[in-house]
């Protein structure tokens, strides 16, 4: 099992976000895909970003990060903002998060 870190663009930092939401191995970032790891961390409490998401994107197709262009990018830009009105919570709290987290309070 390879380090999350070990995919192209995709460094310590993303490595912790992600194992802080339990995808542990670049396998199993690779099945899981971007777009549901990137749900797991908007549901997680990670605030949104464009520019992460299509980092995310870009890395598991072997792909410069700055790459994402054109049509691709307004299409992921869609599918982001899409995602973002689902999965992330702006007036929830960091320690309601963390009390859902630790299953003490539910969504």
């Amino acid at each position: 099992m390879a380090a999350i870190s070990t995919i192209k663009n995709l460094g310590p930092a993303t490595e912790t976000m992600l194992n802080n939401v339990g995808i542990m191995t670049a396998e199993e970032l690779r099945a899981l895909g971007a777009h549901a790891a990137y749900q797991k961390l908007l549901e997680n409490g990670t605030r949104p970003h464009f520019i992460g998401y299509y980092v995310l994107h870009m890395a598991l197709q072997g792909r410069p990060w700055n790459d994402c262009k054109g049509d691709e990018k307004k299409a992921l830009r869609v599918k982001f903002d899409s995602l973002k009105n689902d999965s992330f919570d702006a007036d929830r709290s960091e320690l309601e998060t963390f009390l859902d987290q630790i299953g003490v309070v539910s969504r």
